[in-house]
């Protein structure tokens, strides 16, 4: 640290907090209640060792420590040093000589370098001992943001919830092995948003991408230790950060992020953010002191009443954060708020979003958080969507959420699963799961679109490895194949891995139809893994959190492989958007529909007889029909019209033979036109076959059909062949 002359200050004000450029100057506002101190450190580059200036914080108001620099400007390079004891059993972590991030830093110039340095106390010895190294060298940095942006004419789509298709990937693994991508771009922000990538989204029909973790995080320790890197994001440094190393050299990150938001809704397709709000990257009390925990440790971080030294873990990652602390939920508001207003996101998944619900010990539905949500004018209107559990007690709160949120449906997941998979006594279930999951989201005014419905997602099994592998292979993860669940609820279809037997191949293959599917005919949301539609593989890896290689990314080789499954992919997608009666924003009633005598939903067996208790309950039965009245929707349009559509019969069969299925009768005058069949290949089946109801139509063994209701009388001939 050089002697330079005294830079001139202003005392600032504690509101905002973070850095904030107004024209003239920089404002730094940063909180800690149990400080004795607070110092700014300003860095001269990305490469400096050591600070240029340190800057005392002499103004502290409601216990924010701020400043004004009326000499600063966007660019700016800097952290935090932060006073006051060390006594890890009184919960107070602080260490002047760790440099620390800035909770609201709008953009990290440079990454986490791991080094010893970034423990506060000595490795391989206790915790109870401060560690007096600096770590300035190696420490990320904060820099100083103009967010100033074109964004012309950017309007959100505002996609109503029940015409939704959800689309999760990752920002890096869609692009980085793209050949047509401009190679400067792939793996980036800019990527994701090139050509290439944007038409094929367009085309495959999603109306929103769900992104995985985006806010500046870190490889963890251990990990960087085994050589390996975090790829998925969930371990956050930063939550207003956009993470640096999805950059490309075209603009500041920030920036580029923005024009990201701005094509993406350009092409009519929404953003969602994977957030990460239930831990940091401070990790436990033997973890580093990189942020929160050097600025004040007590009041972020859930600690063990009675052992203060020790931190409430329930998420397996080594803190959680205190929403008991009004700072602390006032950071996170902040950070959602900056996200929409600022960045024009969409709407946000809450990884473990139970452990946000935590106020003592319990979950608690109707918790603080849940109440700053529903009133908050900005972030109560975009789409919210929990991962309903963690690992804590009482952790797994599917169907319990408040009526704004919707839910990722694990029970979805897990019954389309077990049904597929052949196992016995489901029907029921799947029923249920089919028509929008009423058991779980039937109650306080929520919808069928509460449910979240998903096969695969970025934890667990993709689906091509769902259908070809019965054991996890996680070795390469460097943990001796521990990590990961063992319950994938998966099936190899009787080879263990890749097979080159086209028998296997083929059973795999309309596997994997029938689980696509089942997946974007059912009642509520549905959220396909991006790469599923091209068959990829992480070679039965269900837990590849820590492969940043070809492993995890997408292989776009695979796409000429797999055409025909993309293809089909893609005309279920727009199957579903023709057709209202996969699209209710209100649950079945089973029943006729003011005073009709046409049910809005009708369950039938392989007779075509209307299923009743006994039915629902054999437990060898794997087959079942259903049909969707398209003109009992007791429903209206954006206009006011009332809702009708084309009625649907859907016939599932898990069963390993083919079974002769009665083809329930319909209204008098109306047949029956097939729209696709899984055993008839990717291709278009049978487009004209049409059928009277009591005709058998033999249903083959692990397949799903799909029909519609035809009017033999006013048949329009280019109904039956538009998705081809």
């Amino acid at each position: 640290m050089r002697n330079n002359p005294p830079i001139k200050t202003k005392p600032g004000s504690p509101y905002p907090l973070g850095a904030t450029w107004d024209g003239k100057g920089v404002n730094f506002a940063i909180f800690s209640e149990h400080a004795t101190g607070v110092t700014l450190c300003l860095f001269d580059s990305v490469d400096s060792q050591k600070e240029r200036d340190r800057i005392p914080l002499t103004e502290k108001t409601n216990q924010v420590w701020h400043i004004y620099l009326p000499s600063a400007r966007p660019g700016c390079l800097y952290g935090y040093r932060v006073q006051g004891p060390y006594e890890p059993d009184k919960g107070h972590r602080f260490n002047y000589n760790k440099l620390l991030v800035d909770p609201y830093a709008k953009s990290i110039a440079r990454p986490l370098q791991w080094n010893d340095t970034h423990f506060s106390y000595p490795i391989g010895s206790s915790d109870w001992v401060m560690d007096t190294r600096d770590n300035a060298e190696f420490a990320p940095l904060c820099c100083v943001v103009d967010t100033a942006f074109s964004w012309g004419e950017d309007r959100p789509p505002k996609i109503p919830w029940h015409k939704t298709i959800i689309y999760e990937t990752h920002v890096k693994g869609i692009s980085i092995q793209h050949p047509d991508v401009p190679e400067a771009l792939r793996g980036t922000y800019a990527g994701l948003v090139s050509e290439p990538i944007l038409t094929y989204l367009q085309q495959l029909g999603i109306t929103t991408i769900e992104l995985m973790p985006i806010h500046a995080f870190v490889d963890e320790y251990p990990v960087a230790q085994r050589k390996l890197k975090n790829y998925w994001g969930y371990n956050t440094l930063s939550f207003f950060s956009p993470e640096p190393r999805y950059q490309s050299n075209t603009m500041n990150v920030v920036d580029e992020f923005k024009m990201m938001v701005r094509s993406l809704h350009a092409a009519g397709i929404e953003v969602i953010l994977d957030v990460v709000y239930n831990h940091t990257s401070d990790g436990n009390h033997l973890g580093p002191t990189l942020s929160f925990k050097g600025i004040d440790n007590r009041s972020y971080y859930r600690l063990v009443r009675d052992d203060l030294r020790h931190y409430k873990d329930y998420t397996g990652c080594g803190n959680s954060l205190n929403m008991l602390c009004p700072h602390v939920l006032q950071l996170i508001m902040d950070s959602l708020r900056y996200w929409v207003t600022d960045m024009h996101v969409d709407g946000f998944r809450f990884d473990l979003a139970s452990s946000l619900a935590r106020e003592l010990h319990e979950v608690d539905r109707l918790g603080s958080f849940f109440d700053i949500i529903q009133q908050d004018p900005i972030i109560s209107q975009v789409k919210l969507i929990a991962e309903p559990w963690d690992i804590g007690e009482g952790g797994y709160q599917v169907g319990n959420f408040p009526p704004l949120w919707t839910e990722w449906n694990g029970r979805y997941r897990d019954t389309i699963r077990r049904f597929w998979r052949g196992d016995g006594g489901q029907v029921a279930e799947v029923a249920t799961r089919l028509s929008g999951s009423s058991d779980l989201y039937g109650h306080e005014s929520r919808r069928p679109y509460a449910s979240i419905n998903f096969v695969t997602a970025h934890d667990g099994f993709t689906m091509h490895d769902l259908v070809s592998y019965n054991d996890k292979h996680n070795e390469a993860n460097g943990e001796e194949n521990q990590d990961g669940t063992d319950e994938n609820i998966s099936w190899n279809c009787g080879v263990e891995g890749e097979s080159t037997d086209p028998k296997i191949q083929g059973l795999r293959e309309q596997q994997k139809r029938n689980l696509m599917a089942t997946l974007l005919l059912s009642q509520g949301v549905p959220m396909i893994l991006g790469g599923d539609e091209i068959g990829r593989t992480q070679k039965g890896n269900n837990n590849a959190y820590c492969q940043d290689n070809g492993l995890s990314w997408y292989d776009w080789t695979r796409e000429k492989e797999q055409s025909a499954f993309l293809k089909f992919v893609q005309k279920l997608i727009a199957i579903r958007k023709d057709h209202p009666v996969l699209l209710r924003r209100n649950f079945f009633h089973g029943k006729p529909i003011h005073g009709s005598d046409v049910k809005d939903i009708s369950w039938f067996n392989e007779n075509g007889v209307e299923m009743n208790d006994h039915h629902w309950n054999i437990d060898f039965i794997r087959c079942l029909g259903v049909m969707l009245s398209g003109d009992a929707i007791s429903e209206v349009d954006e206009e006011g019209e009332k809702i009708t559509g084309e009625t649907l019969l859907i016939l599932l069969n898990a069963h390993h033979d083919t079974i002769p299925f009665v083809l329930p009768v319909s209204k008098k005058g109306m047949h029956w036109g097939i729209l696709l069949d899984t055993a008839s290949g990717n291709e278009q089946t049978r487009p004209h076959l049409i059928s009277s109801g009591g005709r058998i139509y033999p249903l083959q063994g692990r397949s799903l059909a799909l029909f519609r209701a035809v009017s033999l009388v006013r048949r329009q001939p280019q109904s039956l062949n538009r998705y081809l």
